[in-house]
């Protein structure tokens, strides 16, 4: 990577972090975060919980100094442990046609990034996390696990890498016997071996006949894979992931898709011994597309068209897709690190997060 690519995302850095100090609303806690200049604070209060867990893990993925917000952070979590956006209510959210499931995936996804600013806020944080117990009964899990619908890979791959990311934790922090956990994870494990499919190295229905399911099924299983990275067991299909995603032109999707891809290979790069130098060409084009797409205010858009909503809030905060937004701004920022990281190893000292989920990289 040249010198000039490298004094790009230098640059892109501080007109970020520029940005970011913009989205901070008045009256708040310094490190609060709005989650675009759309927001309307006053009519939308509950958006600034993601605006602000996606604005700090970004600052902390960039170096900056990170504001010791928790306490803030907290106000939003019950006392079983789970974080709720404020606002969201029965009626107006939807994920699947079974309510306690809809619940879930938010609770779940929410949380896991709650968790994650928290710590990025005050790494000696130590989670409650009772809401998760029941998963640790072997019988539960499993019945869980045959509810899981892989038409939907994508949303299923959050699913279980957030429920995942919760038991790493309580045996991080001694908060559950560690053969409960250690059996839920070999549970986790024999499911997802017995479903995996050997072609592509992904989980999903259709996606040998389907381009668009077989796109869902990459996305859906680079969180699954977190799995596999944190607790250090080879991937099976391993290769075959990174010959799918090759064919993939290198060019900006969607916020989702083009950190996945990136995910995949970067991953991939370091642990098998397989296309290094293509892979490494891929990244470098990959790369400065994500740069070029870069909007004028600093920040990053997620897609140019469309409405955005929060992911399950389906009758609720929405916003035009094009603008800036802090979820964009971190998941485009994940991506330009981790492929800077590969073609100029420890140029910069990035903070990649430390819990799996998106944001995770593999120390």
């Amino acid at each position: 990577m040249s010198e000039t690519v490298w004094a790009s995302i230098m640059t892109a850095r501080e007109r970020t972090l520029h940005w970011l100090r913009t989205m901070q609303p008045p009256d708040a806690p310094y490190g609060v975060s709005r989650i675009s200049a759309a927001q309307d604070v006053a009519n939308w209060p509950g958006m600034l919980l993601p605006g602000t867990y996606n604005a700090l893990m970004c600052r902390d993925l960039l170096g900056d100094a990170v504001p010791n917000i928790a306490p803030w952070l907290l106000t939003h979590r019950r006392a079983d442990g789970i974080f709720r956006v404020p606002g969201m209510a029965e009626g107006d959210v939807f994920k699947k046609p079974d309510a306690g499931e809809t619940w879930r995936y938010i609770d779940f996804h929410v949380t896991n990034y709650s968790l994650g600013a928290v710590f990025a806020a005050d790494p000696t944080h130590r989670p409650v996390l009772s809401f998760a117990e029941p998963w640790l009964d072997p019988l539960v899990l499993k019945a869980w696990l045959a509810d899981r619908d892989l038409r939907d890979p994508w949303q299923e791959g959050n699913n279980i890498v957030n429920l995942a990311s919760f038991f790493l934790l309580m045996r991080e922090h001694d908060l559950a016997p560690a053969p409960r956990i250690d059996q839920a994870m070999t549970i986790l494990f024999d499911w997802h071996d017995r479903l995996q499919e050997p072609a592509t190295g992904f989980w999903g229905v259709g996606q040998l006949s389907n381009p668009t399911a077989a796109l869902h099924a990459m996305a859906g299983s680079m969180h699954n894979y977190h799995l596999w990275y944190a607790t250090s067991r080879e991937l099976q299909y391993h290769r075959r992931a990174v010959d799918w995603a090759l064919k993939q032109p290198p060019h900006v999707v969607s916020a989702c898709i083009d950190v996945d891809l990136v995910d995949l290979l970067v991953h991939a790069h370091a642990l098998i011994p397989y296309r290094r130098p293509e892979i490494e060409a891929w990244l470098a084009v990959q790369l400065a597309a994500i740069l070029a797409f870069q909007s004028d205010d600093g920040g990053f858009a997620d897609e140019l068209t469309g409405i955005r909503r929060q992911d399950g809030w389906v009758r609720g905060y929405s916003e035009p897709q094009g603008l800036s937004n802090s979820f964009a701004t971190w998941f485009r920022w994940i991506a330009i690190a981790m492929a800077a990281d590969v073609l100029m190893p420890g140029r910069f000292p990035w903070r990649f997060r430390r819990m799996i989920g998106i944001g995770y990289r593999k120390p």
